[in-house]
């Protein structure tokens, strides 16, 4: 049996917008408890009080350390969330089963490695971090981090599919169906965590050797890294790219408070809660910061370029679609809609975009910029990890210095090449009309019509700007008509779909779930 079905006309681009779909579950959680861990860390922090002595009452200091603690649970606790979230993403019905055995599966697989460490007296009571044990649900065990969440979910969500509808004899009838799954899970987590004591050693070893031939490309590699980052943003597959960086040992590792941390984003989470922290971990300058550059400067004059080279007639409607955008690139980091507005009419435009973003974390990574991130690097993000965080952990002042060119860098770029290849950007073409504004059932239902009717609908879900729908018969879809129902961008890869709306997206999803029902 595929681990990942799609019936016929399946595709590796349906399977990977799948698996892209599900990871965004347990990532939706993390802007909250970067946010919680970000404001309570910082206005709890000594050093913070130095400055701010006016926050220094009790019952003030009570409340940021409350959010502290609720925001750093939830880093602490990452494995959990991806193996729920990812076996409960990828499953597309008895979801509270699959939940349930994957916490189950978590805990068996932890404790039979802890068990397997024991016997063999590997098992150490002091200094865990040098040997690669950690702590997973108060559990002494392998720092197996997120890829041994992933690994959970996955066989959770497999061995549902396989036995959810298992029928047993009378006698056991009990356990038949869902009812068996975790059962079955329980004993797969214990074949896992032996599997996981055997093999995981030398897996981290890997890890290890492959991160530092990553770090031994400097400069170059740092490039490539933004660089490719910003190309599978195209497929909206690129956390598939950076989440191994962010969370596993592929992003490094540090002894912070004594316990090992693994991943990009996991270190500067347990930084920001340690009052020693003098200067972030240097991986962030390589795997994040460079992001505010591009989202908070260069696509703003990628903005201004198209408004200033289209039409002046169409300049009103252009212009209020693309501050729009803009505007949303520069305070969230979200950057499809302008991205889209320019990616299929000026392919090429995009590639410049790519290496430009790939520039902009080497100079991040040249500079020395550490400042975190939750999931995005937009303004919000920039005061609260960067300019709160103070000028010597980070180097924030670089950003502006850096983007202020950055943005001339872009406009004049894009500026130029629009007009010397006529590319149809926004308002170059025919005479633009003011949009009819559809109602939700108007726009429910173009897109039931876009996508073929109800019955061409497989399977959908949506991440934070598109919605992601799996089809039975892809020439059935109709991009005019999807156009139509408000979609800044389509792309199509054999049954998968994906249609971008914007951060308005999960109302879409919502209202194309009740209207299917």
């Amino acid at each position: 049996m595929k681990i990942f079905s799609f019936g016929q006309g399946g595709s590796l681009f349906a399977m990977l917008q799948r698996f892209g779909k599900a990871l965004m579950l347990p990532i939706a959680t993390l802007p909250a408890a970067g946010l919680l861990l970000g404001i309570g860390g910082t206005l709890s922090n000594p050093n913070t009080l130095q400055a701010f002595g006016f926050l220094d009452i009790r019952w003030i200091q009570i409340i940021f350390l409350l959010m502290e603690s609720a925001g750093e649970i939830v880093f602490n606790n990452l494995p959990v969330l991806f193996a729920v979230g990812l076996s409960t993403g990828l499953s597309r019905q008895d979801k509270g089963t699959v939940g349930l055995a994957a916490i189950l599966s978590m805990l068996i697989m932890n404790a039979t490695i802890h068990t397997a460490l024991d016997l063999t007296g590997k098992l150490v009571e002091e200094n865990m971090s040098s040997v690669g044990q950690g702590m997973c649900l108060g559990i002494q065990t392998l720092e197996t981090g997120v890829f041994g969440g992933m690994l959970v979910g996955i066989m959770v969500y497999w061995l549902h599919e396989k036995f959810y509808k298992t029928k047993l004899p009378t006698y056991l009838g009990f356990f038949s169906g869902s009812r068996f799954v975790p059962i079955i899970c329980a004993l797969a987590s214990i074949s896992l965590g032996i599997s996981m004591y055997v093999i995981w050693p030398g897996f981290q070893l890997v890890i290890s050797e492959f991160g530092g031939l990553f770090k031994d490309t400097g400069y170059i590699g740092t490039l490539f890294y933004g660089f490719f980052l910003r190309m599978l943003g195209i497929f909206g597959l690129h956390h598939i790219f950076y989440l191994p960086f962010w969370t596993t040992g592929l992003g490094g590792s540090e002894i912070i408070n004594g316990q090992i941390v693994e991943g990009t984003q996991r270190i500067f989470f347990a930084q920001l809660s340690d009052p020693s922290t003098v200067k972030y971990y240097e991986g962030i300058s390589r795997f994040m910061s460079g992001r505010f550059i591009t989202m908070m400067f260069g696509l703003i004059g990628a903005a201004f370029a198209m408004y200033k080279t289209s039409k002046p007639q169409n300049r009103k409607i252009v212009g209020g679609m693309l501050f729009s955008a803009a505007l949303t690139s520069f305070l969230t980091g979200i950057t499809e809609p302008l991205e889209f507005s320019f990616l299929f009419v000026a392919p090429m435009l995009y590639v410049l975009h790519a290496f430009f973003d790939g520039c902009a974390f080497m100079l991040a990574h040249i500079f020395q910029i550490t400042i975190g991130q939750t999931f995005s690097g937009g303004l919000i993000d920039f005061i609260l990890f960067g300019i709160a965080q103070g000028e010597a952990k980070t180097n924030w002042l670089y950003v502006p210095l850096i983007g202020v060119p950055w943005f001339f860098l872009y406009y004049f770029s894009f500026k130029f090449l629009i007009e010397k290849y006529n590319y149809k950007t926004p308002g170059r073409d025919e005479d633009l009309l003011e949009e009819k504004v559809l109602s939700d059932d108007e726009q429910t239902k173009l897109i039931i019509s876009g996508l073929g009717g109800r019955e061409n609908i497989s399977d959908f879900d949506c991440c934070i700007t598109r919605l992601r729908v799996t089809v039975k018969d892809a020439s059935l879809v109709n991009d005019e008509t999807l156009k139509s129902s408000g979609s800044h961008g389509i792309i199509k890869q054999g049954v998968g779909v994906q249609i971008v709306y914007g951060m308005h997206v999960t109302n879409i999803k919502n209202n194309l779930d009740e209207a299917l029902k």
